[in-house]
């Protein structure tokens, strides 16, 4: 498998950032890592391994940046203002540096956007922000109401990056052309996250699939046997 490490300076965030790519040509798909993970979890953790044979076939080549969920949700020293801003420049980093270089350098419109866990909020978040960049979303056991980690404070900045929120009333044309898989499971810490997320794209009539898989828990295991199934529909 052709795997390559990259660092940059990212201009909205004011430092650099390190990502692992593989493959060198396909669709690309951008891959979260979950709460706290570094760019190299999801190898660590063998999903890439999982999906290396689209890799090695070409059919999609695999960017996993780093997150900044410590200086953004997850930093419990920072005001959840604070909190809110550094992942809106997280999100601009996202809208305006690296999906224009994955889509540019493998010659294909639109990315496709995943992750476990809370990686799958970092998925899911940016795709409905900016479905005109988005061709597919798989979400595998992902959270997407944010305000679990605001400390009771709320203000546009956060309903603008929380989906359960601000999707409801989100017309964007472009939301009804993403593909979108809801992966969840039985046991699944967050398989009510994803219920209520699905009931709303019920109710704007977009098209997607909640796929709830029978006697699993919030763990690798499942992901690894999802996220094939789900790269096998592209």
């Amino acid at each position: 498998m052709i795997e390559s490490y990259r660092r940059w300076y990212s201009h909205n965030l004011g430092f650099e950032l390190d990502m692992l790519v593989f493959g060198d040509r396909g669709r690309p798909v951008i891959l979260f890592p979950t709460s706290y993970g570094r760019y190299y979890q999801n190898k660590d953790f063998g999903l890439i391994d999982a999906i290396s044979w689209f890799i090695n076939e070409g059919l999609i080549k695999v960017y996993c940046p780093d997150s900044i969920d410590t200086l953004s949700w997850y930093n419990k020293n920072a005001h959840p203002a604070e909190r809110a801003r550094n992942h809106i420049w997280y999100d601009k980093m996202l809208n305006e540096e690296l999906v224009p270089w994955a889509t540019l350098e493998t010659g294909v419109g639109k990315a496709v956007m995943a992750g476990c866990s809370f990686g799958g909020y970092h998925a899911a978040n940016f795709s409905f922000k900016h479905p005109e960049k988005v061709s597919h979303l798989f979400s595998m056991s992902g959270a997407f109401d944010i305000r679990m980690f605001t400390d009771g404070f709320y203000n546009d900045d956060i309903f603008y990056n929380n989906p359960v929120d601000f999707l409801p009333g989100d017309n964007q044309h472009d939301l009804w052309n993403l593909n979108i898989i809801l992966g969840t499971s039985e046991y699944d810490i967050c398989l009510q996250s994803n219920q209520i997320l699905s009931q709303i794209l019920i109710n704007k009539n977009i098209n997607h699939w909640l796929d709830v898989r029978p006697n699993a828990v919030h763990d690798w295991p499942i992901w690894k046997e999802m996220f094939p199934h789900y790269l096998s529909t592209l």
